[in-house]
């Protein structure tokens, strides 16, 4: 068989491959990417659940492209920080190794089994049902991918004399005396340009694990291979930001920067170590004449490098965000959009003002709160998703304010001296975190109301009493913390925990009021996730009040603490 048609199959596995990915990640981004990104949205500050979320959702979706292109779009947008965006990315690049590992486990049943995905799949794509259609794309798709594995490595393809003579050449000609020394990164930057050619991690990484298995690529070449894979699938973050707002080309260079700096630091371990770390994967999966073994070295490879890298970059996500920050500035017209309406740069020249307009703004991001409060809850109580752009404009604002007032406070915090303005400024960081939290449960009530109304459901009478009557005492204690926190006064804080504790008692009596119509058939179950939500979002909310009201006598508001 000549070269040239050897090439063919390989270009056609490749092909094939890409197309499977394309399909399956097409249908789980109309069938479940809104769900994904409400979720990715919906991440905390905290790096490792943030990493935790970036595995899960790449390792379904089977895409660290598409991870990240999702947190690109969700940056942007304002939804998430770049703080909350970085870990994410991490996590992305953890998820991705499940490819390698499906791909080095699979053998002729499973090839089979692949082969009949892709048949039905592409059979159901006929189908006049939507639902189907998305179902025949997501197993086609995963059937594809296998196929495509299973051609490149055909004996028409990677196992064809010639193939395997020409790459054997490769190898000796980037190894040569005078060349072999940097060899190492001749091979990276193969890695590199391949992926990025391709624009597919999975799809590179696949197919370098399937020309292992092969014999067409020794293990000690093949692990800087893998390097390099990694770093050029960030070719496809950095095209989804092209064009787009500062904070999503700062995320494309988040990502760039951790891979890059990964990358560097493995090729020069690797450079140092990698007889070590063949002989390592070698005594772990030991049969050179079994396939399955000789991919899996590599698939193990690629999790070592991943996770390692994660690990290693995790706690400088901080540092990975001023330096995105630094290399990529604010835009004029950007620094224009938001301003915060009583504090200003120059008031850190007199820490007293700065502490009383601080106070100022925190006040009126309490009442923006209360707002969305009372208007996403008549949207959810009336099922009509009314209000939506007031509630999120406010929402926006809300968000704005945590986060510039959180900077300034910083700022003013190394300007004053005396130990009550420090204390004061230590209560206010735990205040804005309680209002901003606030805000979100506000929009999540907003959104429970839009997706009643999208589905047509509607709570019963007695829930929708239940519910008024939870949101009225709600509605109170709004009265009371915001009478203490911006009055200083707290001649009725007894009375806010009174209420807090009632709207403990509500949440439980509610809840078994809920399961006792369920019983006896007098509400549906498709509403009681909205309504578990809605008690449980009121009962957070009269948490966060408490903190807010006592926060004049406690710096860290009560002891309660809330997710």
């Amino acid at each position: 068989m000549s070269l040239i048609s050897s090439l063919i199959w390989l270009l056609a596995g490749v092909g094939v491959f890409i197309v499977g990915m394309n399909f399956m990640g097409d249908a789980l981004e109309k069938s479940a990417g809104s769900g994904m990104k409400k979720f990715l949205g919906k991440i905390s500050n905290n790096r490792f659940s943030g990493l935790a979320v970036g595995t899960g959702v790449t390792a379904i979706i089977q895409s660290s492209s598409a991870t990240s292109v999702m947190v690109i779009g969700l940056v942007s947008a304002g939804v998430m920080t770049l703080t909350q965006a970085t870990p994410i990315l991490l996590g992305a690049k953890i998820g991705t190794t499940v490819t390698g590992l499906l791909v080095a486990l699979k053998n002729d049943i499973f090839n089979l089994i692949m082969y009949i995905f892709a048949f039905a799949g592409i059979m159901m794509g006929f189908s006049k049902k939507e639902k189907m259609k998305l179902l025949g794309s997501l197993i086609g798709g995963l059937g594809l991918i296998f196929v495509g594995l299973e051609i490149m490595g055909s004996e028409q393809a990677f196992r064809s004399p010639e193939v395997l003579t020409m790459f054997r050449k490769a190898s000796e000609a980037v190894t040569a005396p005078g060349v072999g020394v940097i060899a190492p990164l001749l091979l990276v930057l193969i890695g590199i340009f391949f992926t990025a050619l391709i624009q597919s991690s999975s799809a590179a990484t696949g197919v370098i694990i399937t020309m292992v298995g092969a014999g067409a690529v020794k293990l000690d070449l093949a692990i800087f291979l893998v390097i390099g894979a990694n770093v050029g699938t960030c070719v496809t973050a950095l095209l989804a930001a092209v064009g787009g707002k500062t904070n999503a080309k700062r995320t494309a260079l988040i990502h760039l920067t951790f891979n890059a700096v990964g990358a560097v630091l493995f090729t020069a371990a690797m450079w140092i170590f990698k007889e070590e770390m063949v002989l390592f994967l070698t005594k772990i999966f030991p049969n050179d004449n079994d396939v399955m073994s000789l991919q899996m070295r590599v698939s193990l490879f690629h999790v070592i490098f991943n996770v390692t890298n994660a690990l290693i970059m995790l706690p400088f996500v901080k540092q990975l965000v001023g330096f995105a920050e630094l290399v990529i500035k604010d835009k004029k017209e950007e620094k224009k959009e938001r301003s915060l309406k009583f504090v200003d740069e120059h008031m850190l020249a007199v820490p007293s003002v700065a502490l009383v307009q601080v106070k100022k703004e925190m006040d009126y991001m309490l009442s923006l709160a209360h707002e969305n409060t009372v208007l996403s809850f008549e949207s959810l109580r009336s099922g009509s998703g009314v209000g939506g752009d007031k509630i999120l404009e406010n929402e926006a604002i809300i968000d704005y304010t945590n986060s510039s007032l959180t900077k300034f406070l910083i700022k003013l915090s190394t300007e004053v001296s005396g130990a009550k303005e420090e204390t004061v400024i230590g209560s206010y960081f735990h205040v804005l975190n309680d209002l901003e939290r606030i805000g979100d449960h506000a929009e999540n009530f907003y959104e429970i109301g839009a997706e009643m109304e999208e589905k047509e459901l509607t709570f019963s009478d007695a829930a929708v009493s239940e519910l008024t009557e939870l949101c009225a005492t709600v509605e109170k204690m709004f009265e009371i913390s915001k009478d203490a926190f911006e009055n200083l006064s707290s001649e009725r804080l007894a009375e806010l925990t009174e209420l807090e504790e009632k709207t403990d008692e509500m949440k439980r009596a509610l809840n078994a009021s809920h399961f006792a119509r369920l019983a006896e058939g007098n509400c549906s179950v498709d509403h009681s996730p909205y309504f578990s939500s809605a008690v449980v979002g009121l009962e957070r909310v009269a948490d966060h009040l408490v903190n807010v009201g006592y926060s004049i006598l406690n710096p860290t508001g009560s002891q309660k603490t809330d997710a």
